[in-house]
């Protein structure tokens, strides 16, 4: 989970951040998170998975200080 990821390369500048069940993720990404039961991940318009973190305000403010402008994903 803490696998630097550089967002620079990106054209579009908008990312979705949208919550991840930690039972639908891989036993050795489980197994890191504790006792958390939901994760938020941040996806380029493409899907491709650019961040997994604890906690909503955490992705929005990643994005944002990578120039993105995230949107919420239902």
């Amino acid at each position: 989970m803490d696998t630097p990821y550089n967002f620079d390369h990106m054209d579009n500048r908008i990312v979705y951040v949208k919550t991840v069940d930690v039972a639908d993720l891989p036993d050795e990404v489980q197994a890191e998170v504790g006792d958390l039961t939901q994760l938020y991940s941040v996806h380029t318009v493409d899907g491709e998975q650019l961040a997994l973190v604890a906690d909503r305000r955490m992705a929005f403010t990643l994005a944002r200080q990578h120039d993105y402008a995230p949107v919420a994903v239902h």
